[in-house]
C-alpha cells in the first residue's frame, strides 16, 4: 500500500477551495488535504457590489468553510503564522504541519493605512464590513457627491469600481434622491481595466458616462481628510466628498513577504503555465502571484483566474504522484462579468496570453448577462459547499 501524502492549501478563497476540491476527487483516500484559513466563513466576493445597495444580505453570499470536511477535506482555522517553502511547512495557532506539496492562495492583503486617513472617512468596497457599511451608510444618504476611488493603479477584480459607481448611480435613482446627487470615479489608473485593452477601456469608459458619472483618471490620492471629507491627490487637486467607496493600495501578505516568497514584483513569481515557484513542491496561485504580459502589465487578479489555476496545480500534482505522465497547463483564458444596474450587465472574455496585445470581447450589457451573474452566483455557492 503506498503511504500517505498530504497536500497544504493555503487560504480558502477562490483559488484554495477549487484546488481543495479537485484534489480530493483526484487523489487516493489516504492522502490528506488540510485547507488553512483565519475565517470561519468562505464570502462570495463578486455579490459585495449587491450587498453595498441592499440586494443581498451577507448570510446569502457566505457558507461555513466547515463544511469542506463532509467531502473529505480536513480545515484548520487560525492565523497562518509562518511558512516555510524549503520544508513545505506552516505554523497555524503554535502548532506546526508539514506537506508533500503545499498550495499558497492567500490573496491580497488590504493596505488600507498606506493612505492617511483613508480608512477613516469611507468605505472598502472589497470588504463585509466595508460594503455592509455603504449598505448602512444609504439609511441616512438624502443626497451629495458619492465618490467612488481607486488609491492604487493596480488592484483585484479591475471592473468592480465601475459597476459600483453604476450601481450607486441606480440605487441612488431607486430611492428617489438621484437629482440631488452626483457620482464620481477618482482612479489613479489612466483608463478602466487597461489590461483588456483599448476597446474594452474605452467601452467601460462609455457605460459609465452615458450615466453622467464623472471620471477623473490618472488621480492618484496621497491622503484623505475624514474631518473635511476632502481628498487631495498628487496633481495637487482638492476633492469634497460626502459618501467615499474606496479601492484600497493592495500588497502580498505579511506571512508571505516574512517567508521572502516574494519577488520584484512584490508578488509571488510562478511558471505562468503551472505555477510552480522556485521550491520543490510549492505553488502560488491567485492574487499572490504576479504574471507578467507581454504589454508591459501584470495577469489581472480575478478569481475566474485563480479557479482555472486551482484545476492546473491539482490536476499535475495528482499526476506527479500517481506517475502520469499527462500535464495541464494555464491558456491565460478568462471571462468577468459588468454589472451596470437596472438588472443589466455586460461580459467581457478572451485569452489574456494572446500577443502582442490581448484578445477580448466585451458583450453589450443585456437582462441575459445579468442573469448568468445570479445563476453564478448560486452555483457556486451550491457546487463546492
Amino acid at each position: 500500500m503506498n503511504p500517505s501524502r498530504t497536500v497544504l492549501v493555503l487560504g480558502a478563497g477562490v483559488g484554495g477551495v477549487v484546488a481543495a476540491h479537485y484534489l480530493r476527487k483526484l487523489l487516493p483516500p489516504q492522502d490528506k488535504i488540510i485547507v488553512f484559513d483565519r475565517e470561519e466563513n468562505h464570502l462570495f466576493a463578486p455579490s459585495l457590489l449587491w450587498l453595498m445597495i441592499g440586494d443581498r444580505r451577507p448570510e446569502n453570499i457566505s457558507r461555513p468553510l466547515a463544511r469542506l470536511s463532509r467531502k473529505g477535506i480536513t480545515v484548520v482555522k487560525g492565523e497562518i503564522e509562518k511558512i516555510d517553502p524549503t520544508s513545505r511547512t506552516v505554523i497555524v495557532q503554535g502548532k506546526s504541519y508539514q506537506g508533500d506539496a503545499m498550495i499558497i492562495s492567500l490573496g491580497a492583503e488590504y493596505s488600507d493605512e498606506a493612505i492617511p486617513g483613508l480608512n477613516k472617512a469611507g468605505y472598502n468596497l472589497y470588504t463585509l464590513s466595508g460594503a455592509t457599511g455603504i449598505r448602512d451608510a444609504w439609511k441616512t444618504f438624502t443626497g451629495g457627491k458619492v465618490v467612488v476611488l481607486t488609491a492604487a493603479p493596480a488592484y483585484k477584480c479591475p471592473a468592480a469600481p465601475y459597476e459600483a459607481a453604476l450601481l450607486v448611480d441606480y440605487h441612488l435613482k431607486r430611492l428617489g434622491i438621484h437629482s440631488k446627487s452626483e457620482v464620481c470615479i477618482y482612479a489613479a489608473e489612466p483608463g478602466p481595466m487597461g489590461t483588456a485593452g483599448p476597446q474594452v477601456s474605452a467601452a467601460v469608459k462609455q457605460l459609465v458616462e452615458q450615466r453622467g458619472i464623472k471620471y477623473f483618471p490618472s488621480h492618484q490620492v496621497t491622503e484623505v481628510d475624514p474631518t473635511k471629507k476632502m481628498l487631495r491627490f498628487a496633481n495637487g487637486t482638492e476633492v469634497l466628498f460626502d459618501l467615499l467607496i474606496y479601492v484600497p493600495p493592495h500588497q502580498a501578505p505579511k506571512v508571505i513577504r516574512e517567508a521572502k516568497l516574494i519577488s520584484e514584483s512584490g508578488w509571488v513569481s510562478v511558471d505562468r503555465h503551472n505555477f510552480t515557484t522556485q521550491y520543490s513542491g510549492v505553488y502560488a496561485i491567485g492574487d499572490v502571484t504576479s504574471i507578467p504580459l507581454k504589454i508591459g502589465r501584470p495577469l489581472p487578479k480575478a478569481g475566474i483566474f485563480a479557479h482555472a489555476q486551482a484545476e492546473v496545480v491539482a490536476h499535475n500534482i495528482a499526476a506527479e504522484w500517481s506517475g502520469a505522465s499527462e500535464r495541464k497547463t494555464f491558456n491565460g483564458h478568462g471571462q468577468c462579468f459588468i454589472e451596470i444596474g437596472h438588472h443589466r450587465a455586460g461580459i467581457g472574455k478572451g485569452n489574456f496570453y494572446a500577443e502582442p496585445l490581448p484578445a477580448i470581447n466585451i458583450k453589450a450589457p443585456g437582462y441575459r448577462w445579468h442573469l448568468g451573474k445570479i445563476a453564478f452566483e448560486k452555483y457556486w455557492l451550491w457546487k463546492w459547499f
